[in-house]
């Protein structure tokens, strides 16, 4: 592939699959970890550190944002890459519930910092619009890939070691990823020509999110991506083993059709958002998950469920996929590092509401109760976007 052929992308694309596949083996980990430690109350465990994790993303990405370009990157990703490496390599010595808390939290705090400096990195290297779009659909496959592929491996070798060497597998992970990201030299942040005190660089990037109308539009679909993507995750394993009674291989199964569904749309978007304008296709995304959910109150059996879960998966795709290219669009570059963060905490602040939401409402009232309120969440937040996402953009920045 064409963008290949760029050392420096090849090279932090090999390090963000690689990070990526050791992340997925963590996860994996870290619930065997929580059942050892919690038993009955590992989903307790596990919901409270999902929650920690949201926190540390909404509350370090802008941090992170408003400094990152008074640092090289090259250093600050490599920095945070060890950290992580540091942070997983001692999960295996945790023998208190409230250490993995705090090693969780340490953990996404770097994740915070690395993910959106990692992120505005990409423009700087493809300045072109198709170049660019075509390296965001390889990031969100590489997302996908690592959803389908993690758990399987992960499955794979725990037939041959213990839980606990998969962190140090995730560490190797972080550690191979920062040889990568120092192999090649990274364009320099573009200097902030914006002065202020402390709080006007950290409110910067938030500011300029949301004084962007076709942004603000984005952040409404943040909140339907995230309405029907915890549907999908907090209840599946809920609505395939106790409501259709099947067993774990479904529930994987399940959880791939998803991923499918986004796989399939990020392979085909670069071309088709070659003809057509980016607007009209994340709103439709937005629509599409809302429909899959809506036909969520039929009760439909596994097949069907597949069905949905593979449309809602696209749906999101076509959201998230073009996602960097309209930040892109909407900033300066020597903006990007304080804007990209912005759209990770605030995408992950619209996950800390929707996950509990979905948790609470599929144990409580039910799970037709859940499909309904999170359709009707996800197509209101696909409509606001419509009507805050002006039809006719003309300024660069609108």
């Amino acid at each position: 592939m064409e963008l290949f052929r760029d050392r420096r992308y090849r090279h932090l694309f090999s390090a963000q699959v690689i990070a990526l596949i050791g992340t997925g083996l963590t996860t994996v980990g870290l619930a065997l970890l929580a059942s050892e430690l919690a038993g009955e109350r590992a989903g307790e465990v596990l919901g409270t550190a999902l929650a920690i994790k949201m926190i540390a993303y909404v509350g370090i990405a802008p941090v992170v944002g408003a400094y990152a370009t008074r640092l090289p990157r090259r250093v600050l990703l490599v920095t945070l890459d060890l950290l992580r490496a540091a942070v997983v390599v001692s999960l295996p010595f945790v023998t208190e519930v409230w250490q993995i808390y705090l090693l969780i939290f340490l953990l996404n705090a770097c994740s915070a910092g690395f993910t959106p400096v990692f992120q505005a990195t990409i423009p700087d290297i493809f300045e072109d619009e198709r170049r660019y779009t075509q390296a965001l659909s390889l990031s969100r496959l590489a997302y996908d890939l690592e959803n389908l592929l993690s758990p399987l491996l992960a499955a794979l070798l725990l037939v041959v070691m213990s839980f606990n060497l998969l962190f140090v597998l995730n560490a190797a992970a972080f550690l191979l990823s920062a040889l990568l990201v120092v192999s090649v030299s990274l364009p320099s942040p573009h200097p902030q020509t914006a002065g202020g005190g402390v709080w006007a660089r950290l409110t910067q990037g938030i500011s300029r999110y949301l004084g962007t109308p076709r942004l603000r539009g984005l952040l409404a679909l943040n909140m339907a991506v995230a309405a029907a993507g915890a549907m999908q995750i907090v209840n599946t394993v809920v609505y395939v083993r106790h409501g259709l009674g099947l067993g774990e291989t479904q529930v994987a199964i399940a959880f791939a059709a998803a991923g499918g569904g986004s796989m399939v749309v990020a392979l085909t978007l670069p071309k088709l958002l070659e003809r057509l304008d980016q607007r009209p296709v994340m709103l439709t995304g937005g629509l599409l998950m809302s429909a899959s959910l809506l036909a969520g109150l039929m009760g439909p059996g596994f097949v069907m469920l597949l069905l949905l879960w593979f449309v809602l998966g696209a749906g999101a795709s076509m959201v998230m996929t073009p996602t960097g290219r309209l930040l892109k669009q909407s900033c300066r570059a020597e903006e990007r590092p304080a804007l990209f963060a912005a759209q990770f905490s605030l995408s992950h602040a619209c996950w800390l509401v929707a996950y509990p939401l979905a948790g609470w409402l599929g144990s409580t009232l039910g799970m037709m109760s859940a499909f309904a309120a999170l359709a009707i969440l996800s197509l209101a937040a696909t409509l606001l976007a419509a009507r805050l996402w002006p039809a006719q953009v003309t300024e660069a920045h609108a």
